[in-house]
């Protein structure tokens, strides 16, 4: 009884109900829904805008803490194991609430990135704030989803899966949009963090006021309802209910649904690859700034969003997938080749690249809104019943697909930090001591003893070796750079090896993500579904049929008895 009076005293309470009482006893009409939908998909861009921002400064991020390229990438790939493990936790969604998890799970990353991640004074401490920035959102990324499904009962599956995937791809889309614009103004790295905690906290106040979800009850009476649904149509296919709901796993654990897993997640190489090292890939191979690079990642990003849903649109309108697969696979080959063939020519312009990116993005986009479709459909295939633990498989299997490509990664490019760390320090010296160089190569042994030794502790016979070779104004005008000879000197082989090397282990790298996309092709064909309009309605009509005539079928037992 006094628990039952605390939680009547709680709802009654304004401030207790604003920051933690937010259940809906009723399903929402369509403002409210549309509103919480709305909030929600925010929410997710704004999560991903957190993850992936590091990826827009990361070359300034690698020389502010002398952090090597493999560092780097070792971080993502702890990063998103961690994510993985914390979904595992996600379960706290129905004992504290999902809306109360994506709201107080937001406020907590946007601390870290507004005051945490800008103030970290090494690379060990950055790389622990930003580990526990992924472990977090690894946990309310997977209620996000969950809250978007509860709302939208009425969406086609592709469209569905288009709109839902929107939240990675416009996270993108917004880290590149803003750091192209503020990098040229405000050039310390730290300053992109604070813009997105900024961003952040607007998203968490609007979240704290209008986030709501359907109460446990409602939506336990929802979930029966497509649970029942789900078991009516296994009967249709003609699968025994009792044994249906057995070995979940073991009836997943098959090669249509491995291998569309796997698939799909080889495919997407090039796109995760993207997210994580595009601004480092442009500033070392075509020496863009990292504003250029972002500007670049905006029509990258943009035409992906863009194409998710028309494709799933289009997709739901016409009733196939696999033509779009094959499409947007070929057509992914293609544009990667060709973005493949610019890495030996650095002087692409600017459009030119934007050009391929925008066509390489619309690619991926007609494959994968198709794809999430078709696998849910292969699932059910299977087991319509055993939908979750089907998206499970597949969730497990990029994680790792991923996790092990990113670990990968520094063994095939690695030439990338000496390049990230030194190259524009080396420019810059080359440029200032350009005459001075020259001497320096031509008199390498004498002037290298000079340069080791302080201006005014150079011993005076050396000094008068150096004069005697090259003549006291020469002398003196090496004098005045002694530091970038110095920067050339320490700096500059190695600087020159990575610019010889790094295109071509870029190109060996962008032939593994080609191999990944075609390794994709012959696996489309184990998936559900059919390639002709045609067949595909005369299938969706007859399944239609069948599930009816099981629906009455039950309805007529219940009538006639239990």
């Amino acid at each position: 009884m006094g628990t039952e009076n605390a939680a009547s005293a709680g709802l009654r309470n304004p401030v207790l109900r604003l920051l933690w009482h937010r259940q809906l006893d009723g399903y929402p009409g369509d403002a409210r829904r549309y509103t919480n939908l709305a909030i929600v998909v925010v929410v997710t861009i704004t999560l991903y805008y957190q993850l992936y921002v590091a990826g827009a400064v990361a070359p300034s991020i690698l020389r502010d803490y002398g952090m090597s390229f493999l560092f780097f990438v070792n971080l993502l790939v702890v990063t998103n194991v961690l994510g993985a493990f914390a979904s595992l936790l996600a379960g706290l969604a129905d004992r504290w609430g999902r809306a109360n998890m994506v709201t107080w799970g937001l406020a907590l990353t946007t601390v870290l990135t507004l005051f945490a991640v800008p103030n970290m004074p090494d690379k060990w401490s950055f790389a622990a704030v930003v580990s526990v920035v992924g472990f977090v959102e690894g946990i309310i990324l997977v209620a996000t989803p969950a809250l978007v499904r509860d709302f939208s009962p009425q969406l086609g599956r592709a469209s569905a899966m288009g709109f839902w995937t929107l939240g990675p791809v416009a996270g993108s889309l917004v880290v590149a949009e803003v750091s192209s614009h503020t990098l040229p103004v405000l050039h310390a790295w730290q300053d992109q963090f604070v813009i997105c905690g900024i961003a952040s906290a607007v998203v968490f106040l609007i979240a704290l006021v209008g986030l709501r979800e359907l109460a446990p009850g409602l939506r336990d009476q929802l979930m029966v309802s497509v649970q029942d649904r789900a078991l009516i149509e296994a009967r249709a296919q003609g699968v025994d209910i009792d044994e249906s709901l057995r070995h979940p796993w073991r009836q997943m654990l098959h090669f249509d649904i491995i291998g569309s897993a796997f698939a799909i997640s080889v495919f997407l190489l090039i796109y995760y690859t993207a997210v994580g090292f595009l601004v480092i890939y442009l500033t070392t191979i075509y020496g863009f700034s990292e504003s250029q690079a972002n500007a670049l990642g905006n029509w990258f990003w943009a035409f992906d969003a863009g194409a998710l849903i028309v494709t799933g649109a289009v997709s739901d309108w016409i009733g196939v997938r696999k033509p779009f697969m094959l499409a947007g696979a070929v057509g992914a080959i293609v544009m990667t080749i060709l973005f493949l063939r610019t890495t030996q020519h650095p002087s692409t312009t600017f459009f030119s690249l934007a050009g391929i990116f925008s066509l390489l993005a619309m690619c991926l986009a007609i494959v994968y809104a198709p794809w999430m479709a078709s696998f849910t459909e292969t699932v059910e295939r299977r087991n319509p019943a055993l939908t979750a633990t089907g998206l499970a498989v597949w969730g497990w299997i990029i994680r790792a697909v991923i996790a092990s490509a990113f670990f990968a990664l520094p063994f095939a490019v690695h030439s990338v930090t000496p390049l990230v760390n030194h190259g524009t320090q080396v420019a810059r010296a080359a440029k200032a001591a350009g005459a001075q160089d020259k001497l320096v190569r031509a008199h390498p042994k004498l002037l290298h003893r000079v340069l080791r030794y302080p201006p005014d502790a150079v011993p005076h016979a050396l000094e008068q070796n150096a004069r005697a070779a090259i003549g006291a104004s020469a002398l003196a005008s090496v004098e005045k750079v002694r530091d970038d000879l110095n920067v050339l000197r320490r700096y500059g082989p190695a600087v020159k090896h990575a610019e010889q090397a790094e295109a071509t282990q870029w190109q060996d790298w962008w032939w593994i993500c080609i191999g990944g996309e075609a390794v994709f092709i012959p696996l489309i064909f184990v998936m559900a579904g059919r390639w002709s309009p045609r067949r595909a309605r005369e299938d969706a009509r007859a399944h239609k049929q069948q599930v009816q005539r099981e629906i009455e079928a039950l309805s007529g037992t219940s009538e006639s008895g239990p």
